[in-house]
């Protein structure tokens, strides 16, 4: 039986977009309906991706997730000497050996590393980035009760949101009742332009004003994550920010004509801010009293 359906997801979404740390990124590709299992592979685009094998998990476990890196964007001024002293003066290498591990190869059984409390990041992000990324591939099946196999293979990388943004990725797949492979694709693309609305576009005192993303400018993956706050202030519910496309203001006070807010919306390969400015017009108009019976 040949498989009845791919796709590809991002792992781990929506997350939020990182100018200070280094941080992995996990591409699935699920294959349904295959018997006997398919064969699957990745290709960046177009061209296959030669990446490491990592074991299947144990029976059980639950899906795996790639640990974070321990890669740290350190203020040169702050680098303790102990960490530099092996390195170029004030590059603040972390790993003082000759073949420093690089993507998650720098991944250590206990995490124990002590950071000063006067360790801070940079304004900007200083990762150290080979030519060519370290892919890491893992590739699992399970039983399916009608006899066929899901199959489900895992690809991770340290991402670098410079060279990654705009990458096509395809899964592709090769199975013995199939002429030619099954693909799907996904292009990793950070959120561009966000479109604003807000209703009603006369908000007066006492609506309820709703403010919804509609969409970008772009088609974005994977899946942003939107986070509102109030310019200068607490939202009216009194809280710091509120996650979600939508925004919703009840029964708005006069006191918020001419509040500003911002949606931030990101992905792991970038971060865009929109502002929107709402105006409060008069005082609505009473509801008509309930019929009397």
């Amino acid at each position: 039986a040949p498989p009845t359906s791919i796709s590809v997801l991002a792992a781990d979404t929506p997350a939020p977009f990182s100018r200070y740390q280094a941080q992995n990124f996990t591409l699935v590709c699920v294959v349904s309906g295959g018997k006997p299992a398919p064969l699957v592979y990745f290709k960046r685009d177009g061209e296959p991706i030669e990446a490491t094998p990592l074991p299947e998990p144990p029976a059980g476990a639950s899906s795996w997730a790639p640990r974070n890196l321990l890669h740290r964007d350190l203020d040169d001024t702050k680098v303790p000497k102990s960490l530099a002293a092996d390195g170029e003066p004030g590059m603040g290498n972390h790993f003082p050996t000759a073949d420093p591990p690089r993507g998650l190869a720098a991944e250590r059984d206990s995490v124990t590393e002590s950071i000063p409390e006067t360790v801070v990041s940079r304004e900007f992000p200083r990762w150290v980035h080979m030519a060519e990324p370290i892919y890491y591939f893992r590739h699992t099946h399970a039983p399916v009760s009608d006899g066929t196999v899901e199959a489900r293979a895992t690809l991770t990388w340290t991402l670098n949101p410079q060279i990654d943004n705009e990458a096509l990725f395809s899964c592709e797949v090769k199975h013995p009742a199939l002429s030619m492979p099954m693909q799907s694709e996904v292009t990793l693309v950070a959120p561009k332009g966000p479109k604003i609305t807000m209703t009603p576009t006369r908000a007066r005192v006492g609506d309820t004003v709703r403010i919804l993303v509609q969409g970008f400018q772009n088609e974005v993956f994977p899946e942003p994550l939107f986070t509102w706050t109030r310019v200068g202030s607490r939202l009216l519910d009194g809280s710091a920010e509120h996650d979600g496309k939508e925004l919703v203001l009840e029964r708005v006070p006069a006191e918020l004509n001419g509040s500003m807010y911002r949606c931030t919306a990101q992905n792991p390969l970038g971060s865009t801010d929109t502002h929107t400015r709402l105006i409060v017009f008069g005082t609505a108009p009473p509801r008509p009293a309930a019929p009397r019976g």
